[in-house]
């Protein structure tokens, strides 16, 4: 398995893996340009301009009009709207299983502030990935022995309680507040690789832009 982080954090998001599956595509297309054409399945995750930037996606569908999208009934509207045939729409239910031949996506239900998915994704190959990214949390959610995870693991406690201090000691306000409700710690994605992870899984922190094994030796980009 392959994967190429293009982007990763509040400025945008495109992974693509294994050269034919973009998840998220909230970056400008110039971002994905060089894997266009390979490109046979987007995923997107949720509505956020970070995760679905319309223009993108609106020509990413021009320049590949056979090209699926594939998200949650909630993106259906914002994939008509951005210039997607109908016919390449896909609306996935969540822990129903699709088969897109070269792999396999289940999508999984996240906790954020708007609706949101997951995606466990098995590739013909055998190998499998865990992808969550914008959650406050994993609750119930199982993916034991996958080979890859790449989670959201947008602060850590120690680090966002000091922000939250010295910003309401100078007035200010603390939008990490939001970030507690809405996003995923350090430690929960830790607590929850540590639940499913085997010796030989290795897992990227998304949106820390670390990248390293479960046995905490450095990775490249090939699992």
């Amino acid at each position: 398995m392959k994967y190429d982080i293009l982007s990763s954090g509040s400025n945008g998001n495109a992974t693509v893996v294994n050269g034919f599956l973009l998840i998220d595509c909230g970056t400008p297309l110039r971002i994905i340009k060089p894997h266009i054409e390979a490109l046979k399945l987007v995923l997107i995750t949720h509505i956020h301009s970070d995760h679905f930037k319309r223009l993108t996606v609106k020509n990413l569908a021009k320049s590949r009009p056979t090209l699926r999208f594939a998200g949650g009934h909630f993106l259906a509207d914002a994939f008509i709207k951005a210039g997607v045939d109908p016919k390449c729409i896909d609306v996935l239910e969540p822990d129903v299983e699709y088969d897109y031949g070269l792999c396999r996506i289940i999508p999984v239900e996240l906790s954020h502030n708007v609706p949101c998915y997951g995606y466990k994704v098995h590739f013909k190959n055998g190998k499998k990935l865990f992808y969550a990214t914008d959650t406050n949390n994993l609750n119930g959610i199982r993916a034991r022995n996958y080979d890859l995870y790449m989670i959201e693991a947008n602060y850590t406690d120690d680090e966002i309680q000091t922000r939250i201090s010295e910003k309401k000691a100078n007035g200010e306000y603390a939008y990490e507040y939001d970030v507690l409700k809405n996003h995923l710690s350090r430690k929960k994605c830790d607590e929850f690789i540590a639940a499913n992870a085997d010796e030989n899984g290795r897992f990227v922190y998304m949106h820390m832009h670390e990248d390293t094994r479960y046995d905490n030796y450095g990775a490249d980009n090939q699992v």
